[in-house]
């Protein structure tokens, strides 16, 4: 059975809602430091992050959240992130172009991105999975692996197909085969949801209501 600290280890405490504060940013650090979560993830508009983190970790997102921009674009955004202080950058994929058959623009950039935030800096790229196709998330995940990511995300949390599902989750574990990581994300909301993810093959959860989730309550949000 998963444990109360094992799941939070596992959590990107997020906040990517467009009217966040630093103020607002400064209480996500030191609520995910009182959770023990493995980090905060925030809007790149809000780095360098002004708070003790200790050892939690510092994410962001580039191409949010449509993923309708260039990969020039994409790649400049993470570029700048790292230089702000992000150790981890979630990126979206243009679903579009690889909906139209063009896989190879989207190894493309993820790519670019990923010579522009090269390791240690862990690159996550979100597929918006429940917008795709059992062979799109395949082909996608491919992709990603093709252009040198470390996870596969599901969802940005702000598409109207919905966020993570169990389906979606196995599958990418599966097609990814331990190689790279899988983060689920965008409506996982209590603790069920949570440790469902984590059975699928999930090794990095998206939470913004972290705590209500910790504490077996349903939370609101991302």
């Amino acid at each position: 059975m998963t444990t109360r600290a094992e799941l939070a280890r596992l959590v990107d405490h997020t906040l990517l809602a467009p009217t966040a504060t630093p103020a607002d940013v400064a209480a996500l650090a030191a609520e995910a430091a009182d959770l023990g979560t493995y980090s905060i993830c925030v809007s790149p508009s809000m780095l360098p992050v002004d708070a003790d983190l200790a050892e939690v970790k510092l994410a962001t997102v580039c191409g949010f959240p449509s993923g309708k921009h260039t990969a020039a674009t994409k790649a400049a955004e993470a570029a700048e992130a790292v230089a702000h202080g992000a150790d981890e950058v979630d990126m979206v994929i243009d679903i579009g172009r690889l909906q139209a058959g063009d896989a190879d623009h989207t190894e493309a950039e993820i790519r670019a991105v990923r010579e522009a935030a090269p390791a240690p800096t862990v690159l996550k790229v979100i597929i918006e999975s429940a917008a795709l196709s059992d062979e799109e998330i395949v082909a996608a995940c491919r992709a990603a692996e093709a252009a040198g990511a470390d996870f596969v995300k599901t969802s940005t949390g702000f598409h109207p197909t919905g966020g993570a599902s169990v389906h979606a989750v196995e599958l990418m574990a599966a097609t990814v085969g331990g190689r790279l990581g899988v983060k689920a994300s965008g409506g996982i909301r209590d603790w069920e949801t949570a440790t469902a993810m984590v059975a699928a093959g999930a090794t990095r959860l998206g939470l913004s209501g972290t705590r209500a989730v910790l504490d077996g309550g349903t939370a609101d949000g991302y």
